[in-house]
């Protein structure tokens, strides 16, 4: 079978079967069976979106098993951190016992000096040699004073090292009975998402089996490198990638006859008329789009090109002085690159950036953007993609409108 060129369709004259897979966990069965009644969709589609979610949950489970190690290796640290304090209140109880003990012999070998030069006093001659014995033994009674009051110091320092060791060993205690369920459970979880591997490597294996070789081959290059290798069409573009499609391109996804990859993306296409008809009716009540507001703080870009990559949303925030520059990836929502700060606000510090760039709707708390991590929340993405599409609607509809105008001047 010759392989397809980019924004060209396949014709698969010979399909092979479906396989329908007996997936228990990740497939929207009731979604599935929707679209089954509503499509008349090719063998390969169908197969091709049951792999699709197959590898969805192999991802999301080997993602899961990396992540339980972390978990209990940051308990773990926690956990050393707490026998560590511990250990220093001990050690410092420890050290008061023995500066304790040293200052009770100091005022032990001074009361006998003090006994010493009392005995002396009874055989002084003079009263100058007196007066000296005198001035000696206040002196020593001065030093007893003294390691006294250090005495009493480190036994009020005492009852708070005592609370200290206490409340560490409390903590420790409950942290050793977290750490080992967590253990367990990271033990019982991990098994059982290993089990579903398996079982999901299996069944991904028989759904590749039923897929053609070369048809199969394009969604897995695709998949490597943008997350996903199929996309829906609605409201005539894809919605990977949020590109309308050419007339001719939707109305052969739409007729479900030949396999469609999108000239843009390269993910083959597929068309749900129950979410096309949601789409229109969505498109009938549609309200006027928001404006952003220039003078904002937060402010999020989409740029159709940024260096070396495709197209990426930017999001930009003021604060004391400075901004933050994020970017992320249209399709897949992942993080770009580190959190870049620069002195000034945005416009001026990251003027760059914004050139060609479309000013999109968007404001999340600052807090919000760091838990994200790297990679946005799919609310988020969803969002930006409907803002973005908005954007374009609206420029396409100033556009025809000048143009009409520009024909047609005197009817203004």
């Amino acid at each position: 079978m010759a392989y397809p060129s980019d924004g060209a369709v396949l014709d698969l004259s010979r399909r092979p079967r479906f396989i329908h897979c007996g997936c228990r966990e990740g497939l929207h069965w009731r979604d599935k069976i929707k679209l089954a009644l509503l499509l008349t969709m090719l063998p390969d589609i169908d197969n091709l979106l049951l792999l699709q979610e197959a590898d969805r949950e192999i991802r999301r489970l080997n993602d899961e098993v990396a992540a339980l190690p972390k978990r209990v290796a940051a308990i773990e640290a926690k956990l050393a951190g707490t026998k560590a304090s511990l250990e220093k209140a001990k050690a410092a109880i420890k050290a008061d016992d023995a500066a304790r003990r040293k200052f009770e012999t100091a005022i032990q070998d001074l009361h006998q000096k003090i006994s010493k030069y009392r005995d002396q006093s009874l055989d002084v001659k003079t009263n100058e040699q007196y007066r000296a014995l005198l001035h000696e033994i206040q002196f020593a009674e001065k030093d007893i004073r003294a390691n006294e009051d250090k005495i009493l110091e480190l036994m009020v320092h005492a009852e708070l090292r005592d609370k200290e060791v206490k409340a560490a060993e409390t903590e420790l205690k409950s942290e050793v009975a977290e750490i080992e369920k967590e253990k367990a459970d990271a033990r019982q979880r991990t098994a059982e998402d290993e089990k579903q591997l398996t079982e999901w490597n299996a069944k991904r294996e028989t759904l590749r089996g039923a897929i053609a070789a070369d048809l199969l081959r394009h969604y897995e290059r695709v998949m490597k490198f943008r997350g996903t290798g199929l996309s829906e069409v609605r409201d005539h573009k894809c919605m990977a990638c949020q590109v309308m499609l050419r007339p001719q391109t939707y109305n052969e996804v739409r007729a479900g006859e030949k396999i469609v990859m999108c000239e843009s993306c390269q993910r083959v296409l597929y068309f749900n008329p129950a979410n096309e008809a949601g789409i229109e009716r969505t498109n009938m009540t549609r309200k006027r789009r928001v404006r952003p507001k220039a003078d904002a703080d937060q402010a999020w870009y989409h740029r159709s090109a940024y260096g070396q990559h495709e197209e990426v949303f930017l999001g930009f925030v003021n604060s004391q002085g400075t901004s933050s520059r994020r970017v992320y990836d249209l399709h897949t929502g992942r993080k770009i690159g580190d959190t870049e700060s620069r002195d000034g606000n945005y416009h001026t510090a990251f003027a760059t950036d914004l050139e060609h760039a479309t000013r999109l709707n968007g404001s999340w708390n600052e807090t919000e953007l760091d838990e994200w991590g790297a990679e946005l929340p799919m609310t988020v993405l969803d969002a930006l993609h409907s803002d973005l599409a908005a954007a374009r609607a609206e420029s396409k509809a100033r556009t025809h409108a000048e143009a009409v105008h520009s024909e047609h001047p005197a009817a203004s």
